[in-house]
């Protein structure tokens, strides 16, 4: 008799804290769906041409907020150690401008794709910049 007592009383405390667990939830204000950012790019591809080695270069890839709302660029990363962007860490309020620069390191002679990866907060697809050229190899200067 006693084991029935002691289950029953599990089983009352069990739903008691489920439906005070309901109550919590259903005391919860709703959320809204945050709103996606809007941006218009001038361009998502930079070609560099041809480029001396040793000189790092430099892309820049103007944008807009065309959205309603404040965008935040809430990460920015290159594709490699040879890339490393730089970009606005404080909001974008709508209709206002900004940049995002690229630098690559010209280091190793020949052709060259990379990319930036720009995630926008509130955005489900990241945005990717792409920078090309060709890097020329320095000439050996002539031994006097």
């Amino acid at each position: 008799m006693k084991k029935i007592a002691i289950a029953l009383l599990l089983g009352l405390g069990v739903t008691c804290m489920s439906f005070d667990s309901n109550a919590q939830d259903a005391a919860k204000p709703a959320t809204t769906t945050a709103v996606a950012p809007s941006v218009k790019w001038n361009k998502t591809e930079y070609d560099f041409g041809t480029i001396p080695q040793g000189v790092p270069a430099v892309a820049t890839f103007d944008f807009e907020n065309t959205g309603k709302a404040p965008l935040v660029l809430s990460n920015v990363v290159g594709s490699c150690g040879c890339t490393v962007p730089s970009w606005p860490k404080e909001p974008i309020m709508p209709g206002k401008k900004n940049k995002i620069s690229a630098t690559y390191n010209a280091a190793s002679p020949g052709a060259f794709t990379k990319t930036v990866t720009v995630t926008l907060q509130n955005s489900a697809q990241p945005v990717v910049l792409t920078i090309k050229g060709t890097v020329a190899e320095k000439s050996e200067k002539a031994v006097k």
